[in-house]
């Protein structure tokens, strides 16, 4: 048959071309755009912003990763997990693109009704409420000990070194006032001054090992252990000799904690909603440096940290240098300041899902937005101030919401908005999609056993993103 094309094929088409909506515009009006307000942030502010995103405190656990994979293994599936967080956000750039929507709760209500959308914000507000509680967990424990070795003071000291009143002191002061910020875009700076703190750490990083060699076993260089004297670690050989491939127990562990280092997938329709001159490639092209800025990131700290201290490494890799040394003191601070300036870029996500869910047809209103700022890290204060354990249920939680946003919604989406004119579920497309979501749901039940077996044996593991 040499019929006109489906709709739903043509409009798809044209998605993929320009993310403009394929309804024509009524006459004397111009044709719809993707959103309300023209874009504004530049390529390289986004870039910024979505590397921050990506950023994490995981990075300070990935040499402890290598440890227990070896370096080509690690840096093996570290360019996997790259390559498959990349081809996520192509997966959601595409309904993003058909449907001509920037949202993520949107792209739920699309795909699976009201249902969908209140599902999709619940996960976003999960796990980004979890990781500003493992951020300010981390100011909380670290910043008094900073502050008091500068000082030469015990941290228990003076009022003003006390973790509860600095976290409450650095929301005030530096992580509120970001937050009032309308656009996401003006944050770009902020995310640079991040990045560029946790490029001081690399390098450091790097320097410390040229300057210590190897320093296995070395009193001078490690903290005291947290492990028993004399316990021997299971499948490691504490010599100065790198693995190139290793497989223990630990290994499942591990590579969860590496498959979530790249999430960053509720803040990237944000950020494409304010990109200067939006399209589906551009914004493809701002994930694909950011992930790549990362993995050279990611890969660099890993391998020197563990070329340090080899397999005596442990979860937390700046607790192996000496705390007396002046350059690790300045990188604990340099990375306590990119942990601060990073949430403020988690915060965004969260309020736009609850203007989403709660608000979806409200104009934007000044007080709605600093209200919700302001009872989101009144929240988050609370519960890192008087819940201990709080850090255990978000282990949970983003174990859950994690393998979700990165791999389980993104395919379910696209199996769902994609006119199956175009791709027929037996179309090998879609085929991928699937598999990508099944990938998701096993990394589900492998990080939740793993968690749950730790915590009935008694161990506990540095935390991922």
């Amino acid at each position: 048959m040499n019929g006109a094309p489906p709709a739903g094929a043509v409009g798809y088409r044209q998605e993929r071309e320009s993310f403009l909506p394929t309804h024509s515009p009524a006459p004397g009006r111009k044709p719809a755009q993707f959103m309300d307000f023209e874009g504004k942030t530049s390529f390289g502010m986004s870039v910024f912003n979505l590397s921050n995103a990506i950023m994490g405190s995981g990075i300070l656990g990935l040499a402890y990763a290598m440890a227990h994979t070896g370096v080509l293994f690690f840096l093996a599936l570290l360019l996997c997990i790259a390559l498959l967080s990349s081809y996520s956000i192509h997966l959601l750039l595409t309904c993003a693109g058909v449907v001509g929507i920037r949202a993520y709760e949107q792209l739920g209500q699309r795909a699976l009704g009201p249902v969908g959308k209140v599902v999709v914000a619940a996960v976003i507000c999960l796990h980004n409420v979890g990781a500003m509680s493992s951020y300010l967990f981390i100011i909380k424990s670290e910043l008094p000990l900073v502050i008091g070795t500068f000082l030469d003071m015990d941290p228990e000291g003076g009022w003003f070194l006390k973790g509860n009143l600095l976290i409450i002191i650095v929301s005030v002061l530096i992580i509120l006032p970001l937050a009032l910020m309308r656009h996401l875009g003006y944050l770009g700076y902020t995310s640079g001054l991040s990045l560029t703190c946790m490029l001081f750490f690399l390098i450091s990083v790097i320097y410390k090992k040229f300057q210590l060699g190897c320093a296995v076993d070395r009193n001078e260089t490690a903290v005291e252990s947290k492990s028993p004297p004399g316990l021997p670690i299971q499948g490691l050989n504490r010599s100065c000799e790198a693995e190139m491939f290793t497989v223990d127990s630990q290994i499942f562990y591990t590579v969860p904690i590496m498959a979530f280092a790249f999430v960053c997938h509720p803040e990237v329709l944000p950020i494409y909603t304010e990109l200067c001159r939006p399209s589906k490639h551009r914004m493809q092209a701002v994930a694909n440096v950011s992930i790549g800025a990362m993995f050279c990131m990611y890969g660099l700290t890993a391998t020197f940290g563990y070329l340090t201290f080899y397999s005596s490494v442990e979860a937390e890799m700046l607790h192996m240098y000496s705390q007396e040394d002046l350059l690790i003191l300045c990188v604990r601070l340099a990375v306590l300041l990119a942990v601060t300036l990073t949430v403020p870029v988690v915060l965004f996500p969260i309020r736009r899902a609850l203007q989403q869910l709660l608000f979806p047809s409200k104009a934007f209103s000044w007080p709605r937005h600093v209200a919700i700022a302001l009872i989101l890290l009144f929240l988050v204060n609370v519960l890192v101030i008087c819940v201990p354990t709080i850090r255990d249920i978000f282990g949970v939680i983003g174990s859950t919401s994690a393998p979700s946003l990165i791999f389980i919604l993104p395919s379910v989406f696209y199996l769902r908005i994609v006119p199956s004119e175009v791709e027929p579920l037996s179309s090998w497309p879609k085929i991928q999609a699937l598999c990508f979501g099944v990938l998701g749901v096993l990394f589900m039940a492998i990080s939740l056993g793993f968690m749950f077996a730790n915590w009935a044996t008694g161990q506990s593991h540095v935390s991922g993103h």
